[in-house]
């Protein structure tokens, strides 16, 4: 026999953990040097100079303290990604129960629409969003109101998607054994439902956060202006111009914010879990995002 068909098939795998490795490697080697030139001594982006907090806290009106359009820019991301997930997640875990509990064949076909704003490619969403705030809904104004509309619109549907797959796998029968003990549908709801889908609710509200923060061309397309400017769109501006590393730390610390999101969120879950005293379903918050069935 061939001594390759004799080796143990439930050996460590050395080769998908070495290409695993060096795709993480590869992930984050960019983030870990833009960090790292944040704390440049000179002006370059490319050639260290030494170590300082400079771009931090020293450079008088070109640091991230002291730099106000980069507070500005910096404001408008973190209010814009609380007010998105603050909006998109009710509305979408209130969407994904209905249309868990409608039955027919038009429900089939919802189901299938809210799958095409996250194949949708985002310049069409974004360049479709500003003609109709700029043509239609003339009483939305560009700015805020409008970014916020535009990352309502498509962070709904990864909240359905998540919310969906999680209601799949609870089925109908707490539900069901609620209102057989007297619960009223409203008491099932609140009191069982919701609380068993706290994890998929929990990561909605991260995955949506981490979107809408980082978000670019719709935020683009429906601005009006450096007062609303968001993070990425800033550092888009500023990479075209003559740039600094402060840039690099408004980008380190919107990475820390995302990071810090996640980890809340996390910690969240776990404690929620203890609260519970259930620790049999072990599925994490990025697991619920892995659901992705309709």
């Amino acid at each position: 026999m061939n001594p390759l068909l004799r080796r143990n098939p439930w050996r460590r795998p050395v080769v998908l953990a070495t290409w695993t490795w060096l795709y993480v490697v590869w992930m984050f080697v960019p983030v870990i040097i833009a960090f790292m030139f944040s704390f440049n001594g000179g002006r370059s982006r490319s050639v260290w100079q030494g170590f300082s907090l400079r771009w931090w806290t020293e450079e008088p009106n070109a640091s991230l303290l002291h730099d106000e359009s980069l507070h500005t820019a910096l404001r408008n991301s973190l209010v814009l990604a609380i007010l998105t997930m603050l909006i998109a997640t009710p509305l979408g875990v209130a969407l994904a129960i209905g249309l868990a509990r409608w039955r027919s064949r038009v429900a089939k076909g919802a189901n299938w629409l809210m799958l095409v704003p996250l194949v949708t490619p985002e310049i069409v969403m974004g360049a479709s969003l500003l003609l109709i705030f700029s043509n239609l809904y003339t009483g939305v104004p560009l700015g805020r109101p409008a970014q916020l509309l535009g990352h309502v619109t498509f962070s709904m549907s990864y909240v359905v998607v998540v919310s969906r797959g999680r209601l799949l796998s609870i089925g109908r029968d707490y539900e069901e054994a609620a209102r057989d003990l007297g619960a009223t549908a409203i008491q099932a709801l609140r009191m069982v439902l919701l609380p068993l889908l706290a994890p998929a609710i929990l990561a909605s509200f991260v995955i949506v956060f981490a979107m809408s923060i980082d978000d670019f061309v719709i935020s683009s397309f429906l601005s009006s202006g450096a007062a609303s400017e968001t993070v990425p769109v800033r550092i888009y501006s500023a990479v075209r111009t003559s740039s600094t590393p402060a840039l690099n730390a408004l980008a380190s610390f919107l990475v820390i914010s995302s990071l810090v999101a996640l980890a809340l969120g996390m910690v969240g879950m776990s404690v929620y879990r203890r609260r519970r005293g259930d620790d049999s379903d072990g599925e994490s918050v990025l697991t619920e995002f892995a659901k992705f069935e309709m």
